[in-house]
């Protein structure tokens, strides 16, 4: 069997919790869905032994994971222009537009940026995270701009997991969002999981979510109404920003899904960019920073709240 292993070793801390869920927790570039397919195809073994989705690990389990190697992707490179901030050997940084979908999904098999990065890269990206999401370590919305980063190898894509998983990556984002605040600013500790009615959605859920921290801080209020924030990332849980402000009574701007249904700017999605992006280089092992300016839509969102409140 062609494949990549992964040695993981359960501590006691984490004896109990099903080897799905515990995979997806320990290797971010993996999602839960990719890891139940890999247990279906006998490439998870525990204690040597196969298993299934719902097997509940205990202390000292050796878990490996048997990776398959990259096959012929039926995904077509299309030669769709992207805002490349930096590119070598290993990585590659984008800063993504609004209304791009980051890899395809049902509803979205062309025009993603995985399809500008199989036509920019060839085939220098990293198949980790299986044939849809080649290069792919992390996402932002469809409708979220800012800075990506793309891994051109398995071992980029490694290094780069890893950090995820640690929280160690620097993540800020910049947000427009309902209400003004009274403090300058402040820490959501809540954990998000999947919405119990709507499964499309996230939400904050006690029960069955994961672990969420995002801490904000308030870089101006606007017109009385709104203000304009940045939100730096403990964790990196779907939707996570958006759930956490719509939590404490301050929804995005444009965000219909969490906010108002109608989005009085027409801003054709919520009004959050990924700014900053940190992490230790996967080949020269130091730290490196990247910025992605504000897009022009929301320069004159500010513009526009600021006139706004002056008038």
């Amino acid at each position: 069997m062609n494949n990549q292993m992964i040695d993981l070793t359960v501590d006691a801390k984490d004896s109990g919790i099903r080897i799905d869920k515990y995979i997806a927790e320990n290797q971010e570039a993996l999602t839960r869905s990719y890891i139940q397919k890999l247990i279906q195809e006998g490439r998870i073994l525990v204690n040597n032994n196969a298993v299934k989705a719902n097997y509940k690990v205990s202390a000292k389990d050796s878990i490996i994971i048997n990776l398959p190697l990259p096959v012929n992707l039926e995904i077509s490179p299309e030669d769709i222009p992207i805002d490349i901030i930096y590119e070598d050997k290993d990585i590659i940084i984008i800063n993504k537009e609004k209304g791009m979908v980051v890899h395809p999904a049902a509803g979205h098999y062309s025009g993603t940026l995985v399809n500008s990065l199989l036509y920019h890269c060839r085939n220098e990206l990293s198949g980790i995270n299986g044939v849809f999401r080649p290069g792919i370590v992390h996402r932002i919305d469809r409708n979220t701009t800012g800075v990506i980063v793309a891994c051109k190898n398995d071992k980029a894509h490694q290094f780069i997991a890893e950090q995820l998983m640690v929280h160690s990556i620097t993540r800020k984002y910049n947000a427009v969002v309902y209400n003004v605040f009274k403090a300058d600013s402040g820490t959501v500790e809540a954990p998000i999981g999947r919405h119990p009615i709507d499964r499309k959605k996230m939400a904050v859920n006690h029960k069955n979510g994961k672990t969420a921290i995002t801490n904000y801080k308030v870089l101006e209020n606007l017109s009385n109404k709104y203000a304009h924030i940045e939100c730096s990332l403990q964790t990196g849980r779907t939707h996570q920003i958006r759930v956490h402000m719509a939590g404490i009574g301050h929804p995005i701007l444009g965000d219909n899904v969490y906010g108002p249904d109608k989005d009085i700017f027409h801003l054709e999605g919520q009004a959050l960019h990924a700014r900053i992006l940190g992490f230790l280089h996967p080949a020269t092992k130091e730290y490196v920073e990247f910025e992605a300016p504000l897009p022009e839509y929301f320069e004159t969102l500010l513009t526009k709240l600021r006139k706004s409140g002056n008038s």
